[in-house]
């Protein structure tokens, strides 16, 4: 977490606060000191949906899709807060170190946006996050490389859809990109493949990502995302 102050820091930002959207006269900062102690205080942990999906590789979660977490991801993905994308990069960064369990050659996987989104949000915002984790884990000391191997097909929104849709839709969701399988540097061991997503919420959409991925020689190795929702349960 160290340096996600500076981040935050650097960015200018409008008057309110990407994390508690408070309003504060003079804010220079994308997140308030308050909600940057929130999002330092979070750790990242193991995370499995029930039931969980076939192909379902094991995950770690930063934290809950609640508080300054959500609000800084949404402040992102939907409000243009594009600036967010190094502090929240460095924050998967934190994850997929504690996935991983030490410096070792990591290929970075970012799920993919459809074409539609990636239009609406003006470039693929995982792409971004997993472009700036990339550069905070280099600058560690480990070795690690974005790839993209997968592309998205035309699929709804999964807003907008309950589980058994959004269990329909992944099915189809991925395709290959004609990369071949995955090749160590110089001879060396192939690399711990990482497949990265924003938020989980079924485990359905990283689950079809994987079995393509494992299909074409990619199998990852383990998946982080940043945030991971929690079932509601009536009383």
């Amino acid at each position: 977490m160290s340096g996600l102050w500076a981040d935050l820091a650097d960015l200018v930002l409008p008057a309110d606060c990407a994390g508690c959207r408070e309003r504060r006269p003079g804010l220079r900062h994308g997140v308030c000191p308050a909600c940057v102690v929130a999002l330092g205080a979070l750790r990242p942990r193991a995370v499995r949906p029930t039931p969980a999906p076939p192909g379902l590789p094991s995950c770690v979660t930063l934290g809950p899709y609640a508080g300054p977490l959500r609000e800084s991801l949404l402040a992102y993905k939907e409000h243009g807060r594009h600036g967010l994308a190094r502090p929240l990069g460095a924050l998967l960064a934190e994850v997929v170190a504690a996935a991983v369990g030490g410096a070792r050659p990591l290929a970075l996987v970012p799920v993919p946006d459809t074409a539609a989104a990636a239009r609406s949000r003006y470039g693929d915002h995982l792409d971004r996050l997993a472009r700036h984790c990339a550069a905070r884990l280099n600058r560690s000391g480990w070795a690690v490389r974005v790839h993209r191997p997968l592309r998205a097909s035309p699929r709804p929104d999964s807003v907008t859809l309950d589980s058994a849709a959004r269990a329909a839709a992944a099915e189809a969701a991925f395709q290959p990109r004609p990369t071949g399988p995955l090749q160590g540097r110089a001879g060396g061991p192939a690399p711990v493949v990482v497949l990265l997503d924003d938020i989980v919420t079924t485990g359905v959409t990283l689950a079809a990502a994987s079995r393509v991925l494992t299909a074409t020689g990619w199998a990852p190795g383990v998946a982080a995302v940043l945030a991971a929702t929690e079932k509601r349960h009536q009383s």
